[in-house]
């Protein structure tokens, strides 16, 4: 069994001077301090600083993308399927793998939805900031 030849290791040109070392990093206390803020409550009610008319009201992407995931699926399974049902072999040009063609449909059909499904959360959560920057300059 060959290896191949190391690479030669020239050493640096004595002619360049030497790197000046870096300056020491300022000393970094080694505790963190044990007492807290007297400007920090110990309990905190959220519901007495929170006012829900300012709430944000903005959108779960998660149950966009799920919907259109699944709104793709059952659509492209429908389409794929009546697609494939109105084939003719004396009209239409042979069809190799009807599998594959169902299959390509139903993917195809369900990006197209999930990502339709995305832009739609997209502009209600443009319309959430819109209502909300309204609301506050009132």
């Amino acid at each position: 069994m060959s290896t191949a030849p190391e690479p030669d290791h020239a050493p640096a040109p004595e002619s360049e001077p030497a790197a000046e070392p870096a300056p020491e990093p300022a000393a970094v206390p080694d505790t963190v301090p044990d007492t807290v803020p007297d400007t920090v409550p110990a309990d905190v009610d959220v519901r007495a600083l929170v006012d829900p008319a300012t709430v944000r009201r903005a959108p779960r992407y998660k149950g966009f993308f799920v919907v259109g995931v699944v709104a793709g699926l059952v659509l492209g399974l429908a389409f794929g399927l009546y697609l494939l049902s109105t084939f003719e072999p004396g009209r239409d040009q042979e069809l190799g793998k009807p599998g594959v063609w169902l299959t390509v449909t139903v993917l195809g059909t369900t990006a197209l939805t999930t990502l339709l499904a995305g832009l739609v959360a997209s502009v209600v959560d443009r319309r959430s900031v819109r209502r909300r920057d309204a609301n506050r300059s009132v």
